[in-house]
């Protein structure tokens, strides 16, 4: 089975958060066929924001090589959001391609899947 194309996956993923019933709205477009995506989600009840990229192949075991996980950039994971737009640049840089999806969510939740540690 092949794996979406990251602009697949990028549509279908607005429109489930914003069916249960965060915001999202898409930043950045990277390459259609396989651009890496990175996910930012803001609280409203502190004003801090989550940013969350997507795991590297390690976090994979063998028999999910088609899921898309992902990793908070930080232990604490939420941070201010001047912290959020330094490290996106960064990630810009290093890789043109990527996607960026804003999410607002009074709760916080992400609405990816996390690998885990």
């Amino acid at each position: 089975m092949a794996r979406l194309t990251s602009e697949f996956w990028v549509a279908a993923f607005i429109r489930r958060v914003n069916l249960e019933g965060g915001f999202a709205t898409l930043r950045k477009r990277g390459a259609a066929e396989a651009g890496a995506i990175a996910v930012t989600v803001s609280r409203a009840s502190d004003r801090l924001v989550a940013l969350y990229l997507q795991a590297p192949q390690t976090a994979f075991g063998e028999e999910r090589p088609m899921d898309r996980l992902f990793v908070p950039a930080w232990p604490d994971v939420f941070v201010e959001e001047m912290k959020v737009g330094e490290k996106l640049a960064r990630e810009q840089k290093f890789d043109p391609d990527l996607w960026i999806v804003d999410i607002d969510d009074r709760d916080g939740r992400p609405f990816v899947e996390i690998a885990e540690a």
